[in-house]
């Protein structure tokens, strides 16, 4: 099979504009609507997609109102400036020695399937959260947490703040935790199902030097993982 081709950050016309990876398209963008005001402008986040590689057989997937893997990249049109703001940034998280891996792992850029490419936790409540070492305005997180194999993770958050123990000025921009395990409020996000695509939280511009992520285990055993995490953002006015 053909390496997927590179997508970079590039300015890109939001009319009929497809975000392609790997041969899927994401679909064309769509014009700010008609009225007196300026137009809307930005950019199509576009970044490397892994290739997929999917390995042994998947255990059921018993969750409520669970989002089936997309058959394409996501799209989000994000400020013009934006960039990705994570690459190399330190990581830090609630186990401080992993099982499988290594922190840096998350940062890396290489979010290849398989072993030697993933970070696993210890199982229970866990957290990693990346420093990115300046207060910015975040406007995507792009996650990837194991996709060699169709599973779900269970009570997903992710939230940014300033502060590094995250006990005032969180902002949670995603939360799929619907009973409130994982004590940051009862979430109202759907669980999603693992794939080679990842998947893109809109931050819409939160400010803050921090972000952390939460999880629980997933539907094929209990461990906590991650392949990668990418930030994308501008740096706070």
């Amino acid at each position: 099979m053909n390496p997927c081709p590179l997508f970079n950050l590039t300015a890109l016309a939001l009319t009929t504009t497809f975000l392609t990876a790997c041969g899927d398209s994401a679909g064309p963008t769509t014009d700010a609507p008609a009225g007196d005001g300026p137009a809307v402008t930005g950019n199509v986040l576009t970044t490397e997609i892994p290739q997929e590689r999917i390995e042994g057989t998947p255990l059921p997937m018993k969750v409520p109102n669970l989002v089936q893997a997309p058959g394409q990249a996501p799209s989000l049109v994000v400020p013009e400036g934006s960039t990705l703001i994570s690459a190399g940034k330190p990581v830090t998280a609630s186990d401080d020695l992993p099982i499988v891996g290594e922190l840096e792992y998350i940062t890396d850029g290489d979010k290849d399937a398989g072993e030697g490419f993933y970070v696993e936790l210890i199982d229970g409540l866990q957290w990693v959260q990346i420093d990115l070492e300046a207060a910015h305005q975040v406007d995507a997180i792009w996650v990837w947490h194991y996709h060699s194999q169709r599973r779900a993770y269970h009570n997903v958050v992710v939230q940014i703040s300033d502060d590094a123990s995250f006990e005032t000025g969180v902002t949670t921009v995603f939360n799929n935790d619907h009973e409130n395990l994982a004590g940051q409020g009862k979430g109202t996000d759907a669980p999603y199902v693992e794939s080679h695509f990842g998947k893109l939280i809109d931050a819409k511009g939160q400010t803050g030097r921090y972000v952390r992520l939460y999880q629980n285990g997933n539907t094929s055993n209990e461990m906590n993982h991650y392949t990668e995490v990418e930030v994308f953002g501008r740096p706070a006015q």
